[in-house]
């Protein structure tokens, strides 16, 4: 038997690797199909040891799966996420769209699976932002032992983060400077090759772009209402893997060694970090590409404040910030009893 499963915005960067995911982990998958626009129908996308070529959204049988896998950006899931769930199936939504909902669980199931507890209202759940999803899994476990008040947050993220457009920019800016050919920014407001842009969607009122407002709120959201987090982002001419420098403080004392050991036990999380001067151990995005934790390393005492820390925290985010987080929080789903294969 198994579930039968769809992936919505299949021949995306972070649909193929949903359907990835899916066969690395043996999830217990009946029939698999792989959605898109019309203009993609028949694109051949691999799912384990086979081939599925892309069906039309427009036209699917929404009746006949059990869970919906969308990553087709905010706009395709307003108006499809309802429909699907009215067939009866259950939406993991990758985007914006639903995050921010009150009657929409928004979920990364290391830090909060029991809030599915309460049921999937509108039958869709909604998928933290990538950035804010390594975080809340390294700020879970400490938050547990000595009560989080305040974050202060920088992220360095990948232009994956942007979708393929975005690495095939970073691409071809790269190649342009080395053959002196002129650079064109497009899918970045500004050159990305050999620069850092410390914007990352748009600017609000108060100053703050979108996704440093989104990293705020869904903390709040997913983590504990009470802290306080304040975010700058960035992008960086990195393919693949973002980086998150946490400041974080507490109600109550911690010290880096305690952090270590409470780090190094929770799930989710790969701890490396070694102070010795002559080989001191730390991560890199290169070292998170295709790789399922979120690496913490850098644990370190702020003298600046009282009950301070600082954390330096990696992920893939094509990964575990986008489709690994939405495949887990299918198998919550299947180990809840919520849906049954």
């Amino acid at each position: 038997m198994g579930l039968n499963i769809a992936v919505v915005g299949a021949t995306g960067a972070v649909g193929k690797e949903m359907l990835t995911i899916l066969a690395e982990r043996l999830f217990p998958a009946g029939e698999v199909h792989a959605l898109a626009s019309r203009r993609s129908v028949g694109t051949e996308l691999s799912y384990g040891d086979k081939t599925l070529k892309c069906k039309d959204l427009e036209t699917f049988d929404f009746s006949t799966v059990d869970l919906v896998l969308m990553s087709a950006g905010g706009d395709v899931s307003k108006e499809w996420s309802p429909k699907i769930a009215k067939a009866g199936a259950i939406v993991i939504d990758n985007s914006s769209a639903w995050r921010m909902d009150p009657d929409v669980p928004l979920i990364v199931p290391e830090v909060n699976a029991d809030a599915l507890d309460a049921g999937i209202r509108k039958g869709i759940i909604a998928n933290p932002n990538c950035s804010t999803i390594q975080t809340v899994v390294a700020l879970k476990p400490l938050h547990d032992a000595a009560a989080i008040t305040r974050v202060s947050v920088a992220t360095y993220q990948s232009t994956s983060g942007a979708g393929s457009e975005g690495m095939d920019e970073l691409w071809k800016q790269t190649r342009a400077i080395y053959v002196n050919d002129p650079i064109e920014p497009q899918a970045f407001s500004k050159q990305i090759a050999f620069n850092v842009i410390p914007k990352i969607d748009v600017f609000m009122e108060d100053g703050a772009t979108k996704e440093e407002w989104k990293m705020t709120v869904e903390t709040k959201k997913i983590l504990d209402p009470k802290i306080k987090l304040f975010a700058t982002c960035a992008r960086v001419p990195v393919f693949v893997g973002h980086c998150v420098a946490a400041h974080i403080e507490f109600e109550n004392e911690i010290s880096a060694k305690k952090a270590r050991t409470i780090l190094r036990e929770s799930p989710g999380i790969m701890l490396v970090d070694r102070a010795d001067e002559e080989d001191p151990a730390f991560v890199t995005p290169v070292e998170s590409v295709g790789e399922f934790a979120t690496f913490v390393s850098r644990v370190r005492e702020d003298p600046t404040v009282e009950n301070g820390l600082a954390l330096w925290i990696v992920s893939d985010n094509l990964r575990k910030g986008a489709a690994l987080n939405a495949v887990q929080i299918a198998e919550v789903l299947l180990n809840k009893g919520i849906v049954k294969a």
